[in-house]
């Protein structure tokens, strides 16, 4: 508790930029975000007041930083199991804890659990040699690869085409699952907070267009989406907050294919397609994985507009205008385009930022949000 104000102290492990605008939620609830970073120039560490410096796989820097927190929570879901169940052993509150959160940590865990909810999955299958990555494929290639641990962003994943493709991978001794290739139409993904009390609140199903392994866009409500398969998609997740203990987050990024909806993969924290919650829907979240990690009632989640669309602002090649006078040429442009830059050194295919438009056409929006994107890029 923060003696000051009488107001409850979070501790979020990780300086990424989820921690960076979850410090900017926590400002409007009177409180100021402990972060632990592992460096001083990362992106929330940028902003936040309270930044010890340590890295999440030391379990002596996070017992440390976990001392007068009156929860802790996470940017990202690399922390090891071991030291999470180590710090609830000693009476921390762990937000997700480390029962719920394995299995957003451990692809192969989260599979055989989804399996047996009887959540909609790919065929899949744990795999240690390339005869039975080959035996799995049947001669239908390619088949999707992916390390059971340490993903995100595309990396950990590969297509694989071949038995030769196979053995390359295998060689590097990564731990893998293999999974068939779905026939998508598009991606989707159902976002849900759910607090210690078992409140739960759902955002709209939204669309993610992926590039390179990158959301590139995400598109509010999602376009065409038939209102029962939107349905069915949140109760989805809600199910799966709900049967996994899930405290915060949780993000559900599903296939959308012609007989329905496949679950790709779990997230549970703030995430990628929600960041146009801050301005396009009543709380964010943001703010709503504050309020369920300290057990407040769940905020509203109305659109305030009835489009809404975010794109990721990725770092360009180097050279042109300064990034300062792409602003003013993007705001004087499209005044109504809101822009998050999240204090990042800029490298090619880096995210360091993201932009939101908001209106009626999701043609409309869209254009607006992808053109202000990148222009902030290529500044061109």
């Amino acid at each position: 508790m923060d003696t000051r104000t009488g107001l409850p102290v979070v501790g979020m492990v990780g300086g990424g930029q989820l921690a960076r605008m979850t410090h900017q939620a926590a400002i409007s609830l009177g409180q100021s975000l402990r972060v632990l970073s592992e460096k001083p120039d990362d992106s929330a560490a940028l902003v936040a007041a309270d930044v010890p410096i340590g890295t999440h796989t030391d379990l002596s820097a996070l017992r440390e930083f976990a001392k007068g927190c009156d929860a802790v929570t996470f940017d990202h879901e690399h922390v090891p199991t071991e030291h999470i169940e180590a710090l609830e052993a000693e009476g921390v509150k762990i937000f997700p804890g480390s029962k719920a959160l394995v299995f957003a940590q451990d692809k192969g865990m989260m599979r055989e659990r989804l399996a047996a909810l009887g959540a909609p999955v790919p065929r899949w299958q744990r795999v240690r040699t390339a005869e039975e990555i080959e035996a799995f494929a049947g001669g239908s290639w390619p088949v999707v690869a992916k390390a059971t641990r340490g993903g995100y962003d595309g990396r950990g994943v590969w297509m694989v085409g071949s038995p030769e493709a196979a053995a390359d991978l295998v060689s590097t001794g990564i731990p893998l699952i293999v999974e068939e290739k779905v026939p998508l139409r598009r991606e989707l993904a159902a976002l849900v907070a759910r607090s210690p009390f078992g409140q739960v609140a759902a955002y709209p199903v939204v669309e993610t267009v992926q590039k390179d392994g990158i959301c590139v866009e995400v598109i509010a409500p999602a376009p065409g989406l038939a209102d029962d398969l939107a349905l069915e998609a949140q109760q989805l997740a809600i199910d799966l907050a709900t049967e996994l203990g899930v405290v915060g987050l949780l993000a559900v990024e599903l296939f959308q294919t012609d007989d329905g909806i496949v679950v790709n993969e779990l997230a549970m924290r703030p995430h990628n397609s929600g960041h146009w919650t801050i301005e396009g829907a009543r709380t964010s979240q943001f703010e709503q994985h504050l309020r369920a990690v300290l057990d407040y009632p769940m905020g509203s989640t109305e659109l305030t507009a009835p489009v809404v669309v975010m794109a990721n602002v990725l770092g360009g090649e180097p050279g042109g205008i300064s990034i300062d006078e792409r602003l003013h040429h993007l705001f004087a442009a499209d005044p109504g385009v809101r822009v998050h830059l999240y204090g990042k050194q800029i490298r090619p295919g880096r995210k360091i930022g993201h932009v939101t438009a908001l209106g009626s056409s999701v043609d409309e929006v869209r254009a607006r949000a992808v053109r202000a994107a990148q222009w902030l890029q290529e500044g061109k």
